[in-house]
């Protein structure tokens, strides 16, 4: 898809419109994965089910359907797909270096790595098959909706109504801000680690909306994000099981 689609000037409703896009992430997963923090199986992923339905219509219903935009799909360029796998497979390899060669050794993962388990058995994954295939899904599929939601929909509506700068800081704090949630339960809200991490997914989220911004494209940016979404799967596999 085209990045910033021409068309009209945001209205107070359409910026009000960001601004929910901006917070239903967190309060999605503020739901499903706190507030339903040791609840059952089916009640999980109920939650789950409901909440990501809503989350990834809501791009189609505005833009479509009240702005009347028809956005068209870009072809990728190889200078960008070049650039979204060398940055996803440098984070995934700084990832893999971090974890095995300081955050392991020194213990730090020895309390989340519980939280993790239990939270991979909240979702019924039980089996090194069911493992894979959730971390196929992710890193595959959940990435991809991923950079329709955040690049093509959230930053794409924000490049159109400030500047370039503005919008790629906004759309990154948003994209780590659901994600805060996360590492906060995992590993404290006083941790730095918290603050640290959270820190790193805003600036990757910037990287990728200004990939999205130049190349017009989500191919290289969904590319990055998968291979980033599979390094994190490889290493949850090795904290779950030590």
């Amino acid at each position: 898809m085209q990045a910033e689609p021409a068309g009209r000037r945001l209205t107070a409703l359409d910026w009000l419109v960001i601004a929910v896009a901006l917070m239903l992430p967190s309060a999605v997963t503020w739901i499903y994965f706190i507030w339903l923090d040791g609840a059952a199986e089916r009640a999980v992923k109920t939650a789950f089910g409901v909440g990501k339905t809503i989350q990834f219509l809501l791009p189609v219903v505005w833009v479509y359907l009240i702005q009347r935009q028809r956005p068209q799909l870009a072809r990728p360029q190889g200078w960008a797909l070049l650039a979204g796998a060398l940055f996803g497979l440098a984070v995934g390899a700084a990832m893999a270096a971090l974890y095995f060669a300081w955050l392991k050794p020194a213990g730090l993962f020895d309390g989340p790595a519980a939280e993790v388990r239990e939270k991979v058995k909240s979702f019924g994954i039980n089996s090194l098959a069911a493992y894979i295939a959730l971390a196929i899904f992710y890193s595959a599929i959940h990435s991809l909706l991923e950079e329709y939601y955040w690049r093509w929909f959230v930053f794409g509506q924000l490049a159109r109504g400030c500047k370039l700068s503005a919008a790629l800081a906004i759309g990154g704090i948003g994209f780590a801000a659901h994600h805060v949630l996360v590492l906060g339960l995992y590993f404290g809200w006083a941790s730095p680690l918290t603050w640290l991490f959270s820190a790193g997914i805003a600036i990757g989220g910037a990287v990728w909306s200004w990939l999205y911004h130049r190349a017009g494209s989500l191919t290289a940016p969904w590319l990055s994000h998968a291979l980033v979404d599979a390094a994190i799967f490889a290493i949850g596999y090795d904290v779950i099981t030590t």
